[in-house]
Order: structure tokens, then sequence, then C-alpha cells
């Protein structure tokens, strides 16, 4: 028996199909849009600044946006483009990019933060319980995600190794790469999108549970902290196969690096949620910039920088550019997040926490 995600959750039945209401997403829009007429560690970090147009300036607001680490280019593009729209003046942005639950850990533990964007639901709910975040956060039509993807396979170019599914991973010889699960949200999406593919092709949990089990300890050679560090391993030369998003697998591709990607026809439905932290000082303007992301123009901006829009009326733009898998599913086909987080990822008995510690991988408190 299923259970319901704890955690933001927009599918709709066995294989998660995204079932909107086209009304609720136009007064969303509306409000929106009345909110923004009436606005004025380790990580990787940036800064950047608006102008009175959208130059390159002083701001009179600086909002503090710390992120996972794959959509740093998208969240430079948003930000620039959110610069040249009327909520948008004189507000800059400085950034904080890294591993989704280290960022995550990081901001609970006192990082300033105005807007926070990371790979799952559970980095979010976390600081929802340390009273960083409001308890409705996902409270609206897109259950606060902001853009999605899915797990793809990446190989060299020309795919050498002949890969072509999830049952090729685990062959004798084949060198995956993909992050660490305790750091790294893509890491949880990755080994979720493997176990998951199992269900589809009817294996039973447990058959599921020991294939993962043979993917990260005979086949995974390298746990890097997060899902960039593993698509520069990667682009180094390291390994036959990565697990990633579409999106940097899409953004690799188009820097130049002699790789291509593979969208299995079992995958899970990569969904990123965004919040405004309660104790921002600059709440106005951070809720201005995060519904403002859920504008027609922002997503569109998503799905230029690789990233399937949650928007339907921008989705069926890029329909052909984002092609829907015959068995996509989503967290709720495996139990929901609170689920999940507890039977794989718990920091003492999870199923995967052992697998890895068994492994001499190491693990930290999720």
């Amino acid at each position: 028996m299923r259970r319901r995600s704890a955690g933001p959750d927009i599918s709709g039945g066995r294989r998660g199909r995204l079932r909107w209401a086209g009304r609720a997403w136009a007064l969303a829009i509306l409000i929106a849009g009345a909110g923004l007429a009436g606005c004025g560690g380790s990580s990787d970090t940036s800064a950047t600044a608006a102008g009175p147009s959208g130059s390159s300036g002083a701001a009179k607001t600086q909002l503090a946006l710390v992120a996972y680490s794959t959509p740093k280019k998208a969240y430079d593009a948003l930000t620039a483009a959110f610069a040249n729209t009327s909520a948008g003046k004189g507000v800059g942005f400085s950034e904080s990019f890294g591993a989704s639950g280290a960022q995550s850990r990081a901001v609970a533990s006192g990082q300033p933060a105005d807007v926070v964007a990371f790979s799952t639901a559970p980095d979010v709910t976390r600081l929802v319980k340390a009273g960083i975040v409001g308890g409705d956060w996902d409270a609206n039509p897109a259950n606060g995600i902001v853009a999605d993807s899915v797990v793809v396979l990446v190989v060299r170019r020309g795919n050498p190794k002949h890969i072509t599914g999830w049952s090729d991973l685990v062959k004798p010889g084949i060198d995956v790469i993909t992050p660490n699960p305790s750091t790294s949200g893509s890491a949880r999406w990755n080994i979720l999108a493997a176990y998951g593919a199992q269900l589809e092709l009817g294996r039973t949990p447990a058959q599921a549970l020991a294939y993962v089990r043979t993917l990260l300890t005979k086949n995974v050679s390298v746990q890097d902290p997060s899902g960039s560090a593993a698509m520069q391993t990667f682009a180094g030369g390291k390994g036959d196969v990565l697990l990633s998003y579409e999106s940097e697998a899409i953004a690799a591709e188009r820097a130049g690096l002699a790789l291509q990607y593979i969208v299995p026809t079992q995958t899970i439905l990569i969904q990123t949620p965004i919040a405004v932290t309660s104790n921002s000082s600059h709440t106005a303007q951070a809720r201005a910039f995060v519904s403002w992301l859920w504008t027609p123009a922002a997503q569109t901006i998503w799905a230029r920088e690789g990233y399937r829009p949650v928007l339907p009326s921008v989705l069926a733009r890029f329909a052909s550019r984002f092609p829907t898998p015959s068995q996509l599913f989503t967290i709720r086909f495996l139990g929901g997040w609170s689920k999940i987080k507890k039977e794989f990822f718990d920091p003492s008995n999870g199923s995967i926490t052992k697998i890895e510690q068994a492994a001499g991988v190491p693990t930290a408190s999720s």
C-alpha cells in the first residue's frame, strides 16, 4: 500500500503523470503579478547586482540565494532576467552553490539565506523543522517545485560501451560515476531512479535493492560530494557512465564535452523545490523573485537551460525537446519522501546508508 508523500508531489498516478488545473495556474500568475507590482562555506559563491535598468551596478537590495550545485548557470540567467523586470530593479544576488544536503545543513546552522533552492524536498523540510522556512512553502499550484528534470545515463561520445539501459550498468567492467547520497540530492535521485526502474521492470523491492547494492559496491568507483563535481570527474576521463540530471548532460553537451546521454525507458521525475526563508530581511523582494520564477518568461529560461518547465503552457512549447519516457515515475510511486528518507537514507538504519557504510563510503547525518 503506497503512502502519500509528505513533501511536494505533483504526481497523480502510478506513472506520476502531471495533472495541472489551468485555472489555478492563471490565478497564481495573477497573484504573482500583483505581488511583483507591489514590490519596489565550501560552496561556490558569486554575486550579481542590478542597476536601475538591469545593468551592472550597486544594488539597493541584496538577496542571498543558497542553492544546490547543478543549476548555477540557470540561476545566473534567471537573476539577470529578473533584474530587467519592474520588481527586479535595484535587486542583486549573492549566490552560494554546493551539494544540496550540505547547503541545507549550512543554512540550518546559520548561513544567511533569503531564498533556498535545493535538489530534494527533505532539504527544505529540514529548514521547516528548524523554523527557518514556513510550513506553507509548498502551498501553490506547483507545490513549491520550480523546475523538473529526469535521471539520465551519460556516456562517452559514440557510446563505446554500448550502454542502453539500467541492466548494462551492473555488467562486469562497467565503471559508473555518481555522487555521494549523504551530501548530494542528485545522488539520491540517481539511486531512486535505479531502484524504481527495477520495480517498473517487475522486480520485487528486495530484488531492486539488490540491484542497487551491486551497482554501488561493484560498479561505482567514485562518489563525489555533488552532482557538478561528479560531472567534472566524468569530463576528466574517469568512468564509462555517469548518472546525472538531464539538464546537466544538456549543459555538458553544449559546452562541447565529448559525451552524449541516454534517457532510460524507466526513470524518475526530478522535482526541485524552492522557498523563501522566514527570517529574510527582504521578504517582499525574495517572494517577488520566487513568484516570478513561475511566470512564462522565467519558465522559458528554465527550458532553454535544459530543465523541464513546470508551467504546462511552456512545457507544451518544448515538448519535442523533453519527450516523456514511457515508464516515467515520481517519488510518490516509491512511497513519498518521508518513507524513502527513513527507509533508505536514515543515518543509522537506512538501507542505502548501510550499503555505503559496508563499502567504506563516508556517510553523514541526513
